[in-house]
């Protein structure tokens, strides 16, 4: 099968990856341009990019999908289209022109959108699915040629479901592809449908006001990027472990209650308590609780922002 790939994070290689592994031929790929980043600003390919350039894969990076940049795209002969995070929404004359697949990590239709993982996280979702759909007009609005349900432990990550859906994203991927013509994708319900609109850096600082659960929650869905933060005199803190702690409290939320080498217990909203395993200082490197109290010591009723 002649395919076009359109990706653009780490998200989207294991997929491109295995595709590339397959008997499938990889005739484009399409991925975001060049980015600065860095302290020194110097444009950067996106994961996707590289990856396909180590492999000899002809790119394309428009801006936008018209023009010029949709006419030379619509003269690529394919089989099929497998969109992975790609960045940008196709437009009618792309989904006309072959089957479009995409892998989508939600349990379809919650968490239609941007950021389907980390919303799942912040509110506290303990299944998910991968979904191989096929793409429409609408935002995640296709219906579905495979889903595949899996549990999210209470102490998982961003990272951590990331690395999972993804891989298993791919796995699915390729079985749908194996027999595509003999299967009928399946029409999602408009019931549920929710939206995971993207992550933007006024969600990073906490609310201590808020239960220790949904605290927990914010951390995990944020880590490792773009991390949850905390303030503690003129210091911005970044939080990249916490554990729930059945404790309770009577002290003003965000107080330190008890620092040991286990982690350091801050009062929560409804007289919960959260204990932090994981920080990281302004210029400094992040530390598991041990280390960071050898070098840093909280006054009686020390209280975060």
């Amino acid at each position: 099968m002649k395919i076009i790939f359109m990706g653009s994070p780490d998200f989207a290689c294991p997929s491109l990856q295995k595709l590339i592994a397959s008997k499938h031929d990889i005739v484009a790929v399409y991925a975001q341009p060049p980015r600065p980043a860095g302290r020194g600003q110097k444009l950067k390919q996106t994961a996707v990019h590289a990856l396909a350039a180590e492999h000899g894969i002809s790119v394309y990076t428009p801006l936008k999908l018209r023009d010029d940049a949709l006419t030379e795209l619509l003269n690529i002969e394919c089989d099929a289209i497998v969109v992975v995070a790609y960045g940008l929404l196709l437009p009618q004359a792309v989904l006309d022109k072959a089957p479009c697949l995409n892998v989508h990590p939600s349990a379809l239709p919650r968490w239609r959108g941007a950021a389907p993982l980390q919303h799942a996280l912040l509110h506290g979702d303990a299944t998910t699915d991968i979904c191989i759909m096929q793409l429409d007009i609408g935002m995640d609005t296709g219906p579905v040629y495979a889903r595949k349900s899996m549990n999210i432990p209470t102490q998982m990550t961003l990272g951590e479901l990331h690395d999972i859906t993804a891989e298993h994203g791919a796995d699915m991927l390729l079985e749908v592809l194996s027999d595509l013509g003999k299967r009928t994708p399946e029409a999602q319900e408009e019931r549920g449908a929710t939206l995971a609109h993207k992550i933007t850096p006024d969600m990073r600082p906490i609310d201590w006001g808020q239960p220790a659960n949904i605290v927990h929650n914010h951390i995990r869905a944020l880590n490792p990027f773009p991390t949850a933060t905390l303030t503690f005199g003129d210091e911005t803190w970044k939080i990249l472990g916490s554990e729930l702690n059945t404790e309770g409290h009577n002290k003003p939320v965000g107080t330190v209650i008890t620092t040991s080498v286990d982690g350091i217990d801050v009062a929560c909203g409804k007289q919960t308590v959260l204990r932090l395993t994981k920080l990281q200082r302004p210029g400094k490197k992040p530390l598991l609780m041990q280390e960071f109290l050898a070098g840093f010591k909280f006054s009686e009723n020390a209280c975060f922002g």
